[in-house]
């Protein structure tokens, strides 16, 4: 909700509440508690723009009938300062309430005094939040999970941001571990083969092309001169060469995807800087561990574990959990996050409960650290899946989808679902230029509100402010409609950022331009009356304000013209 909108609200409460008090102090109601109620907004206008339901909760309190309630309440309103025009019993008790026009004229002049800064709150006070996602191996491309989930977080660190929080956008490389030991045994074996074919290929290995590229690349520099070298030097050799080109590789088609991360941060320098030996020295001090097999556990099951885990295996190398305890260690004790956001596919599950436990046993409440699951994509075309380019047979990565398909309708689409929801992505439609393409639809409504003021520009017709007076004199259904929507912007943003949902500000957009459509088709904005006419252009170009600073807030394009 706009200020104005969150403002009437709590106004409408206190009317009702000193309107009980009143009812109270007079014996029209007998002496109770007040429990807390709700001002909502119907779905049906007709039924007012206010809807209470005070007189139904506190039926109890006041052991009477609620509709006997709402008009003794109605009866003590005070309605004198506020923007109610009038209000009125409906139903079993609720009491409905009418906004006078001044209030929509105030919607517009609000959004035109705060132009690129419309939308923005401070709800979350500039509390620190770390938004974490996508964090793909570097050990291959960027598959279609990773493209939603980059879609996913990029937005809701933005829908963050506006909400009032200070919102770092972290990268975690691991770089370290099992998944690099199998990384360079895979490019050991293509290495050799182009000397030796014989060489066998390591059955757990990375099948992809692109492992074949990187020690090719490494043989065009080499030669065969590691081919008869020590094993691990040869392996070294073989990461150090390919592992930058493939982060590089990362960050470059993110950066095309429109994300820039703050910090990316490396597995190993957990292991460099002694920072995972300090948590597990403390895990141990705190009596969170003990030794079998030699191994080191924890004790996850005194912390809602359903098993005991492994920390550190019996060869002395630490297993990816005790790794991960120590990254959000460093995430909530030495950076200093208030609150930590990961964006996980749904095939992490499991390791959410086990991992807030941790937190939780090493004195962090693990109750800071959330957890966005985020379920499978399914890539649609001719209403069939798929799984390769038809262009290049390949399978569809990250960087082959936007050679596919319009960048925009990437980042559009895969934010139009809730996170745990399936998607299905239609290659087709989204590459469509038409009203049946989402993303086509809204930009369409941005780029027809430029035509429409480009075009009166061209007949000398100037937009110009308007006096609170001329904008009140918008009262056709689809003009208070296109208001109501426009109002809304700040309450959405405050609900998806408490929901962790920024789908809600994709679908936002897409009802705004909805409601503009219907409006335009409705009303006719170059009119005789001047007023009137100058009314409806500080509409459409309120509209503007608002699709543009959404599409901006989502790294959306909006062009003036289509």
């Amino acid at each position: 909700m706009s200020t104005l909108v969150s403002e009437t609200t709590v106004k409408i409460k206190q009317i009702i509440i000193n309107a009980a008090t009143k009812a109270m102090n007079d014996g029209s109601l007998p002496q109770a508690e007040l429990p807390d109620f709700s001002v909502e907004t119907p779905a049906d206008h007709s039924h007012g723009d206010y809807a209470v339901n005070a007189a139904m909760v506190w039926a109890r309190s006041f052991r009477s009938a609620p509709a006997k309630i709402a008009k003794i309440i109605l009866d003590n309103a005070d309605f004198e300062g506020s923007l109610i025009k009038s209000a009125e019993m409906a139903g079993p008790g609720f009491i409905n309430m009418f906004l006078a026009d001044e209030y929509f004229a105030d919607i517009l002049l609000d959004i035109e005094q705060k132009g690129e800064a419309y939308g923005r709150s401070n709800l979350g006070q500039g509390k620190k939040v770390m938004v974490e996602f996508v964090s793909a191996n570097p050990t291959g491309p960027m598959h279609i999970g990773n493209a939603r989930g980059g879609a996913l977080g990029d937005c809701l660190a933005a829908v963050l941001d506006m909400a009032g929080y200070d919102v770092t956008r972290e990268f975690y490389i691991n770089d370290a571990g099992n998944q690099i030991q199998k990384f360079a045994s895979s490019l050991e074996a293509r290495y050799l083969q182009i000397f030796k074919p014989e060489t066998e290929f390591p059955e757990d290995g990375y099948h992809g092309a692109d492992i074949g590229v990187r020690a090719k690349e490494f043989a065009d520099i080499n030669g065969d001169s590691y081919v008869l070298a020590d094993a691990e030097a040869r392996r070294n050799a073989l990461v150090d060469f390919a592992l930058p080109l493939n982060i590089e590789g990362l960050r470059q088609d993110l950066a095309t995807y429109r994300i820039n991360y703050d910090v990316w941060f490396r597995e190993s320098s957990l292991y460099e800087s002694g920072a995972l030996d300090k948590v597990l020295t403390k895990m141990k001090s705190d009596g969170l561990t003990y030794e079998n097999d030699g191994a080191i556990w924890y004790k996850a099951t005194e912390h809602g574990g359903e098993k005991d885990e492994v920390l550190v295996r019996a060869n002395g190398n630490p297993t990816y959990f005790a790794a991960d305890i120590a990254y959000h260690y460093n995430k909530f004790v030495i950076r200093g996050f208030d609150t930590v956001i990961n964006v996980w596919g749904a095939d992490h599950h499991g390791h959410v409960a086990r991992l807030k436990g941790a937190m939780d046993a090493i004195g962090l409440d693990g109750n800071r650290l959330d957890i966005v699951l985020m379920q499978l994509v399914r890539l649609m075309q001719n209403g069939e899946m798929v799984k390769v380019s038809k262009r290049t047979g390949k399978s569809i990565t990250l960087k082959t989808l936007l050679e596919e398909v319009p960048l925009d309708a990437a980042r559009f689409i895969f934010n139009s679902k809730e996170p745990n929801t399936h998607l299905e992505f239609d290659l087709d439609l989204a590459a469509q230029q038409s009203s049946q393409n989402p993303v086509y639809y809204v930009q369409y409504a941005y780029a027809r509100i430029n035509s429409i003021i480009k075009n009166l520009n061209g007949e000398g017709i100037k937009k110009r402010s308007c006096t609170r007076e001329e904008l009140a004199s918008l009262t056709a259904p689809e003009e208070r409609e296109l208001i109501r929507q426009l109002s809304s912007l700040t309450g959405e943003i405050v609900a998806a950022a408490k929901s962790y949902d920024s789908a809600r500000i994709t679908r936002y957009v897409f009802d705004l331009a909805t409601l503009f459509h219907k409006f335009y088709n409705a009303c006719r904005v170059k009119v005789e009356d001047e007023k009137l006419m100058q009314a409806r252009l500080n509409l459409c170009s309120d509209t503007s304000t608002v699709i543009k600073n959404v599409l901006t807030m989502l790294k959306i394009s909006a062009p003036e013209s289509m």
